[in-house]
């Protein structure tokens, strides 16, 4: 296994090359694993996705900050790859607080994470501009001052919170950048206009969640108009689920069972999960 500064040196790196990465988000070890076998050079971990694992609703209510690092660490664990997380708002309000979370995360395991302008409180969604620049410069300065170069990335979460306002979004973005992020993300953009413009109001590299973004766009596409990483938040998961979900009402319904047909068989689970040889 590769060390933790190593991975940290491989995912700065990949956003230092020309061209894009793409991101799968595991939720558990055994995803954590089937991907990695699929040749992705990073994964990022998803709080929707461990949420719905559990059995609850996403969500800093539902799960708490230690679940939270716990599902870090087993997924950094998994693979040889870097891990990139989702740390929430960082499970507090104060700047310093929410800080913590990047040492927390650093201790488990993974060499990046972001920090979000979402509140958590639904009457007020998101942190006044300043309290969330305050935020993103104090979780810069503890991802910073890492014996590794773990990379910080700072999300501006109008767009989930139907607060369709570019220009704030595009502001935000530019002072989080200011203040320290390496990387900057604004879930919820749907089309590919309103990405490049973002993408060209800023000068970091982008992140983009294509859960929520038209699917038609590709990869391809996003990269001519200078994405640097794709991920793709909860929506594996969620398709899992879909998938288990018609296969168990195909059973309860009609009393069918060729979605059987359709599953990993054993011994393909078995080469991926079988423990790699020591040195």
């Amino acid at each position: 296994m590769r060390t933790q500064a190593e991975r940290a040196r491989s995912f700065r790196a990949l956003h230092e090359r020309p061209g894009i990465f793409i991101m799968p988000n595991p939720w558990d070890a055994g995803t954590a694993k089937l991907f990695a076998s699929l040749g992705f050079e990073a994964l990022a971990t998803t709080s929707l996705g461990f949420a719905s694992s559990r059995g609850r609703v996403d969500g800093t209510l539902s799960i708490t900050r230690e679940e939270l690092i716990a599902n870090c660490r087993e997924i950094a664990a998994a693979t040889d790859l870097p891990v990139n997380a989702d740390l929430e708002n960082g499970y507090a309000d104060d700047p310093d607080e929410a800080a913590m979370i990047i040492q927390l995360a650093a201790d488990a395991g993974v060499v990046g994470g972001s920090i979000e302008d979402a509140t958590g409180n639904p009457a007020k969604p998101i942190y006044d501009f300043d309290l969330a620049v305050e935020r993103v410069a104090a979780a810069a300065r503890v991802a910073h001052s890492l014996p590794f170069p773990f990379t910080l990335t700072a999300r501006a979460e109008n767009y989930l919170h139907g607060r369709a306002d570019l220009d704030d979004t595009i502001h935000r973005l530019q002072a989080f950048a200011a203040v320290g992020a390496d990387v900057l993300y604004a879930p919820g953009l749907r089309d590919l206009e309103t990405i490049r413009r973002v993408v060209a109001a800023v000068q970091k590299p982008v992140n983009v969640v294509m859960s929520s973004a038209d699917p038609e766009i590709t990869a391809q596409q996003l990269a001519e108009v200078g994405v640097k990483r794709i991920s793709v938040g909860g929506a594996l998961s969620r398709l899992a689920f879909a998938a288990v979900r018609d296969a168990a009402v195909a059973m309860r319904d009609a009393g069918t069972f060729r979605w059987v047909r359709d599953t990993l068989p054993g011994k393909d689970l078995k080469a991926i999960f079988r423990p790699a040889p020591k040195e």
